[in-house]
């Protein structure tokens, strides 16, 4: 580990709210302070704006798991069986809502669901004191918030705005290099990997955005803004992609890219490659207008080689403008002088929250996983009455909510695991050898602060968080941090092996009802989008800024994916975002279907059968490829249309048809193709 300063200053913050806990938990009473420090690394993060948007929810959520457990526990405790499927089903129910709903305010339900469990296992012994108990926990769990809040929201804050004008200079750079290698012809896997970490990263920003509400800077960017710009960033991807496969089509042919058409393409490079000023916006202006001028002659019919230029010339007038956009809304979030009001507002009227990917039957596999897991330790606990059982159910109901959400929880569990061990292992020296020595809370706090610190700077760091996590709650929840000494080794061993052996119950647990594997995962994407597709052709999204929204969310976590298998080079997320551009292009020819002709409607209306139910069979086989007689049928299409007397829908088409044919039939040659 090397020494910086932001896990530094984060791991000094975490560690002073965490004392200060301690602190005020012990001068008012309260039976438990450990859960107020263990709460304070709980909801601890980096960003001061994450730190207050997880305390809200934390705060909610324990509520809700508080009420869940004072309703169940007193009605069935005289019924164990029926109690612990009471306990299992909350859980399993706040699961799916959890994992239903993918932004940050599926943390409350993540919390209702296993507070309940820690509250009421416990509590079965003494259902009388379970309100009792509730309020205590409830008290303790806003001790810790309200300190965490304290030191990572007010003092020395890392706000949001910052870390986000950072991140967006670096995906601003990112994007224009990119964009320049991708005009140019580069296809390393160098220049893949760059593209699937930008995807990445514009996904990320809608996490951000989440977190805006609660930031501790002056200037708050709105968050239309980031929508808009997460909009604009994610266009960009899908465009640079369309033109990267319309000039390396038109090199294929023997005439290759004409001379003026390079010849600006490489105004456009030069452009990207300027620092950005209030003049990259107005010569955006210019090269559109450079751009039509390689248009292809409207008054004679087209061949294939004329539809390709017209197709070339609207996605890089596109791209021309995705950046330009980008460019407005970047100064618009830094606080800058935009550069273009009218065209910002317009872009913030019409940035509407963004479509995210849901799947029902993960969340329900997610949540009927945690039920059984806990319903098989609470079995356990009641055939062998182990007096530490309840310990161990609720910390193999914590584990699965924690982890119940990936598609492979069981190697993330096993790092925590690992580190809960730890933890308990440091428990003990500090229980055994070294609390007994420490005489007042000055030197409690300096004892504990080496151990503290480094783990809160581990936690810090993406690489080390989990395992940093696990040795924090193992070593916390252990090792005695009450209102007094008290030194029963045999209670405290009991606890430790009930805290790991139900930690190790849930991994196993998990390992066999929840595994899904990342191919698993990517079909079901895939899978998730080829419906979409087909809704999209259906008429079912008119929408087409929600719709691409999901599609490009969807890119996003096989990207996730795809990275995590050193065999895939993200050929998954390129089928994926040919999808979204097939699917765009047919939903807009349905649209264009109203003004055509019958004969042109009647060819529209066979292309799209035919792409419905080729889309159908990937649903079934994720492998099977589009069928001859499609190609067919979208060669018979660009007919109907290549000498159409109307400009306009002759263009249209030209530019629908040829991204149809081009991510339908990507190897499929155009050379000697005429009429």
């Amino acid at each position: 580990m090397t020494l910086d300063t932001g896990p530094a200053a984060f791991a000094l913050r975490s560690y002073v709210a965490a004392m200060l806990a301690y602190w005020v938990a012990l001068k008012i009473g309260l039976p438990r302070p450990f859960w107020a420090v263990t709460t304070v690394y709980l909801v601890s993060q980096p960003l001061a704006a994450a730190v207050l948007s997880k305390a809200a929810y934390r705060l909610g959520g324990t509520v809700l798991g508080a009420a869940a457990a004072v309703v169940l526990v007193p009605n069935f405790v005289n019924e164990p069986a029926v109690l612990s499927f009471a306990m299992a089903a909350w859980l399993g129910l706040c699961m799916f809502v959890s994992v239903h709903d993918r932004t940050p305010r599926a943390y409350t339900f993540l919390l209702a669901g296993y507070t309940a469990s820690i509250i009421g296992f416990p509590s079965v012994n003494f259902p009388a004191g379970i309100f009792g108990t509730a309020v205590v926990r409830v008290q303790e769990i806003v001790v810790g918030i309200l300190a965490a809040t304290v030191l990572h929201g007010f003092v020395f804050p890392t706000t949001l705005a910052q870390q986000l004008s950072s991140r967006l200079q670096q995906i601003r750079t990112s994007t224009k290099t990119w964009t320049v290698q991708a005009l140019a012809g580069e296809r390393s896997d160098a220049f893949r990997r760059e593209r699937q970490r930008l995807i990445v990263d514009i996904n990320d920003l809608g996490q951000l955005g989440h977190h805006l509400p609660f930031d501790m800077a002056l200037v708050i960017p709105p968050r239309r803004a980031i929508r808009a710009l997460q909009h604009q960033l994610s266009l960009m991807v899908a465009v640079t992609r369309a033109v990267e496969d319309r000039l390396d089509a038109l090199r294929g042919l023997p005439q290759g890219v004409p001379m003026g058409m390079a010849q600006t393409i490489q105004r456009v490079r030069d452009w990207l490659g300027r620092d950005d000023d209030l003049l990259f916006g107005r010569q955006a202006d210019d090269l559109i207008v450079m751009v039509r001028k390689h248009e292809p002659d409207v008054a004679q019919p087209w061949t294939w080689r004329e539809m390709l230029l017209q197709n070339v010339t609207g996605r890089l007038i596109d791209l021309i403008c995705a950046h330009r956009d980008t460019f407005y809304l970047v100064n618009v979030i830094e606080g800058k002088p935009p550069g273009d009001r009218a065209g910002v507002e317009e872009m913030l009227r019409n940035a509407g929250p963004r479509s995210a990917h849901t799947d029902t039957g993960l969340a329900a596999r997610a949540a009927l996983g945690a039920a059984a897991t806990v319903l098989l330790a609470c079995c356990f606990w009641i055939t062998t009455e182990w007096p530490d059982g309840a310990v161990g159910a609720l910390i193999a109901g914590v584990t699965c909510a924690l982890f119940g959400s990936l598609d492979n929880p069981a190697p993330a569990a096993r790092k925590f695991l690992a580190g809960s061990i730890l933890g308990c292992c440091l428990a003990t020296f500090y229980g055994f050898v070294v609390l007994p020595r420490v005489t007042d809370f000055v030197v409690l706090a300096a004892v504990l602060a080496p151990s503290l610190i480094l783990l809160g700077s581990a936690l810090a760091r993406p690489r080390t968080a989990l395992f940093a996590l696990g040795t924090l709650i193992g070593l916390l929840n252990t090792v005695g941090l009450n209102a007094s000494y008290d030194g029963d080794f045999m209670s405290f061993i009991n606890s430790a092996i009930a805290q790991n052996v139900g930690t190790a119950f849930a991994i196993f647990a998990l390992s066999v009802f929840r595994t899904l594997g990342s191919d698993e995962g990517i079909r079901r994407l895939r899978r998730a989008g080829f419906r979409d597709v087909i809704r999209r052709i259906e008429g079912e999204y008119p929408d087409v800024a929600t719709w691409t929204s999901r599609m490009l969310d969807r890119v996003g976590m096989l990207v996730t994916r795809t990275m995590m298998q050193s065999t895939q080079q993200g050929g998954d997320a390129v089928q994926a975002l040919q999808d979204l551009r097939i699917g765009v292009a047919a939903g807009d020819l349905r649209s264009l279907a109203m003004l055509a002709t019958e004969r042109q409607q009647a060819s529209i209306d066979d292309v799209l059968r035919s792409v419905t139910s080729f889309y159908r069979e990937r649903i079934r086989d994720v492998r099977v490829s589009p069928s001859p007689r499609l190609l067919a049928e979208v060669d018979s299409l660009a007919h109907e249309f290549h000498a159409d007397p109307d400009e306009v829908r002759r263009r249209t088409a030209a530019g629908l048809v040829m991204s149809l044919r081009c991510n339908l039939f990507p190897s499929a040659t155009l050379v000697g193709l005429s009429w």
